[in-house]
């Protein structure tokens, strides 16, 4: 099978019931996916997947991990059976290595940032799929580093799928209906990072948490910003992202996603 140079996708994946409830989230994953040349691999780096260092998952046959507890039993219920992608998997560490940076290899599986929007996009489940872990200590620089170090994987099919939440503050999700609008801080910090990502800012979407108004309440923490910036860092230099869809959960919670070429 001869290899495509893949995109590379940012998504928002939401509370886990997006791989059970109807809505216009689940189906632009799906319509994305669809529209997507089909990858001969997929490495997905997922906001649930926090290490002090950078980790590569190289399970054969990754299991369905169910993090999350409270949801509908048929969540606990779905499994997501792609094989697993060990080369892949090592062919990124020795990318990092030439770059002098370490990494650990380990047998984990898909945790629900990585098999739901999987579910969605690929529902055969037919494409092997490794794992990146985020740092979160470390920073968006660290991480649109590893992105640039990932990007010579496109040219042999890999498909990058960078899996978080534009916006994520989930001391307030209890506060809003699952059709809330948003309120302005939170739709205010989307349109700043919409709007520098477009221009190709750089240097200001690095320094997101002390210029973007509301940047620390719309993410208390970093992790599920950063897989955005793995995005950023593996895409082709110059070309401007496409917002493949735009929209909200629960007043708070920012499902959008972005094709980079």
């Amino acid at each position: 099978m001869t290899a495509t140079c893949q995109p590379v996708v940012f998504v928002s994946h939401g509370a886990p019931t997006l791989a059970l409830e109807p809505g216009p989230a689940r189906g632009a994953l799906a319509a994305l996916g669809a529209s997507l040349p089909r990858p001969l691999s997929i490495l997905v780096v997922s906001a649930h997947w926090g290490t002090a260092g950078p980790e590569l998952d190289v399970s054969p046959h990754p299991q369905t991990i169910h993090d999350f507890y409270g949801f509908p039993q048929a969540l606990y219920e779905m499994r997501y059976p792609a094989p697993g992608a060990p080369a892949l998997a090592a062919r990124a560490g020795e990318l990092f290595a030439a770059a002098g940076l370490a990494t650990k290899t380990v047998e984990r599986g898909l945790d629900h940032g990585a098999w739901v929007p999987l579910m969605l996009m690929f529902p055969d489940a037919g494409i092997p799929v490794a794992q990146l872990s985020v740092q979160a200590a470390r920073g968006p620089g660290h991480h649109w580093r590893l992105g640039e170090l990932l990007r010579p994987l496109r040219e042999a099919g890999v498909l990058i799928l960078a899996s978080g939440s534009v916006t994520h503050n989930l001391g307030e999700f209890g506060r809003h209906r699952y059709d809330s609008e948003p309120p302005a801080w939170v739709s205010g910090f989307n349109d700043w990072l919409h709007g520098r990502l477009l221009a190709g800012e750089r240097e200001a979407l690095l320094d997101y948490r002390r210029l973007a108004p509301d940047a620390v309440r719309n993410h208390p923490t970093e992790e599920h910003l950063l897989p955005l910036f793995v995005a950023a860092g593996a895409a082709t230099s110059g070309v401007t992202p496409q917002r493949v869809y735009a929209g909200y959960t629960y007043g708070v919670i920012g499902m959008d996603a972005y094709l980079f070429q």
